[in-house]
């Protein structure tokens, strides 16, 4: 159920100029007239009058703008009708933010001051202008990304939540729009006085928590993931009759590389995700043993990169969509893989890489306190809720080294239990030394959490573990509790469809599948022609980041085989 907030505007004076934002020069970099010149062919002109909108948030962009004449006044507009200045465009800039590649909804408002005469590029001709002007489109992509940082840093467009920072469903909200690269603010009615007014006027229930004001004023009560994510322009129908050469299910590293290899060569691609790009390497806060990356990187920062690259190259990203089921008929030709929706989508092959999901373990209550003090992934937003505080992480991999590093930097103490006697074998040795140079990082080894305490409906008080060796049990006052104890693979929607798996679920490839002409199968193929495997859901991968982005590449070639001569790029 959502209700409408309508408002007078509220506008604060003074647009602030382009040298106040960090990185200006490279955010708003000022095209000359022969770089103009060279955008022409992929624009047309359009005209406005003084006080016309050339944009308008919460509707969809039209492309981006180059100014020639006159000037735009961006301003940023929430639900709650506060109007605030961002920055004033004139002459030789241009209009549009990492958004504008794939024609998503606008975030902010241009409206013209004076008359104003512009170029406008469609999200179609400016995906090829970056690729066909490669200088060029270097310094576009890199100030219409860092204008999307911005927008994020500052809280700027995008929706308002309202509720209690600590609340279950305000950290789940939160996570997925983090997760999606979507700026968002929010707002304590205990302290804000329009987010009071706000409840006031609807007078929510507990179970209403959080409210969320839509930039064009509609009300979400606690919506799902998917409910926002349609009020924010996020999902789009599909389009009638389309058939993609290569439809994608998971946006992890595996599932990113394919779109970027395969939209850079051609192919029509759309990929799936139920919930956000990057999966579980999204989640690690810092990756310091992937190549090129000498200081280390966020998994969020390396697998938006490869989000934004995708879509540069033409890949249509639906998150979130989940794929229920796959239909392997191809009684036309195609596969039919059934969306969350109802809609089917076509694609002439499908490569699987949906990963795994993270494993829960058998500890009686769990699920009374996921979200409510139990957590599998650790990102600032969890960070925050553990400062100055003593927390439990089990787990003795590598998400659980980078996750128990990154939190002793916010956490009093992190009380590290894991199941066996040593990290030796299944961590990285720098992660070892890490941690083990870490004054507020305790390991307890021979351990398992067996119990959780605390009052339904409530936050987690008290977590309980066993060792193995004695049987001995304690407990210990805990908020937050981490779980990185593995994961399983994410194939349940693959089920009727004649794709093997072993025994843990993993997809099958490769020398294991006997072909009914007697050739052997590719490395990365499923025994159902058409359908290949790649990343941590497949059996026998190498389970780290750069083997998942190095198979989503060789996947490719292999496409282009199934698909034909006439697919492959010309050389």
């Amino acid at each position: 159920m959502s209700q409408r907030i309508t408002t007078a505007s509220k506008t604060a004076s003074g647009a602030p100029s382009a040298a106040s934002f960090p990185r200006h020069e490279q955010t708003f970099p000022a095209l000359t007239p022969q770089e103009i010149a060279r955008m022409r062919r992929f624009a047309e002109a359009r005209n406005y009058r003084d006080g016309e909108k050339l944009f308008e948030t919460g509707k969809p962009g039209p492309g981006m703008f180059v100014v020639l004449s006159g000037h735009v006044t961006i301003t940023q507009r929430d639900g709650l009708g506060h109007v605030t200045p961002i920055i004033d465009q004139g002459p030789g800039q241009f209009l549009a933010e990492i958004g504008q590649l794939s024609g998503r909804i606008a975030l902010v408002d241009g409206q013209a001051e004076g008359d104003v005469e512009t170029l406008l590029i469609s999200p179609a001709q400016l995906r090829a202008l970056l690729v066909a002007e490669a200088d060029l489109g270097e310094r576009i992509m890199r100030a219409l990304i860092l204008r999307r940082v911005n927008l994020i840093q500052a809280g700027v467009g995008g929706p308002v939540l309202i509720g209690p920072a600590d609340s279950s469903d305000v950290i789940r909200l939160r996570g997925f729009l983090t997760r999606n690269g979507n700026p968002h603010h929010l707002l304590d009615p205990k302290t804000d006085p329009d987010a009071a007014e706000v409840i006031a006027r609807y007078s929510p229930s507990p179970t209403d928590w959080p409210l969320v004001v839509a930039p064009d004023g509609t009300v979400l009560r606690n919506p799902s993931e998917s409910e926002l994510a349609r009020a924010m322009g996020m999902i789009r129908g599909l389009i009638k009759d389309r058939i993609y050469d290569v439809a994608v299910v998971g946006s992890g590293p595996a599932g990113l590389s394919t779109a970027v290899y395969a939209a850079s060569e051609g192919l029509s691609v759309a990929v799936c995700d139920a919930r956000a790009f990057g999966g579980q390497a999204g989640a690690s806060a810092r990756i310091e043993n992937y190549l090129g990356f000498p200081t280390g990187i966020s998994g969020l920062a390396l697998t938006a990169r490869a989000y934004n690259q995708a879509q540069k190259f033409g890949a249509d990203m639906m998150i979130p969509v989940e794929v229920k089921a796959l239909d392997c008929s191809r009684e036309d030709g195609t596969f039919g893989l059934k969306l969350d929706s109802g809609e089917v989508l076509r694609a002439r092959s499908v490569v699987v890489a949906s990963g795994a999901r993270y494993r829960r373990p058998e500890v009686a209550n769990l699920a009374d306190f996921e979200g409510r003090g139990v957590w599998y992934w650790a990102s600032p937003i969890e960070a925050r809720l553990c400062a100055e505080q003593e927390i439990v992480l089990v787990g003795g991999g590598n998400s659980a080294g980078q996750a128990a590093v990154f939190l002793s930097g916010h956490a009093r103490r992190v009380n590290m239990v894991i199941r066996g006697g040593g990290l030796g074998a299944s961590m990285s040795r720098y992660l070892i030394e890490r941690i083990e140079a870490t004054p507020n990082i305790e390991l307890i080894f021979n351990t398992e959490v067996v119990a959780l305490e605390g009052t339904a409906g409530a936050s987690l008080e008290r977590v309980r573990w066993r060792s193995r060796l004695s049987g001995e049990e304690s407990g210990i006052d805990i908020r937050n509790l981490f779980l990185f104890v593995g994961a399983d693979p994410a194939t349940g929607w693959l089920d009727g469809c004649g794709v093997m798996v072993d025994r843990g679920g993993f997809v099958v490839t490769g020398a294991q599948i006997a072909k009914a002409s007697g050739d052997p199968a590719s490395a990365l193929e499923t025994s159902v022609p058409g359908v290949f495997a790649v990343g941590d859901v497949r059996s026998g991968s190498v389970k780290r980041v750069g083997g998942a982005i190095g198979e989503g590449a060789q996947v490719v070639a292999t496409l282009h085989g199934f698909l034909g001569d006439t697919a492959r790029p010309a050389l």
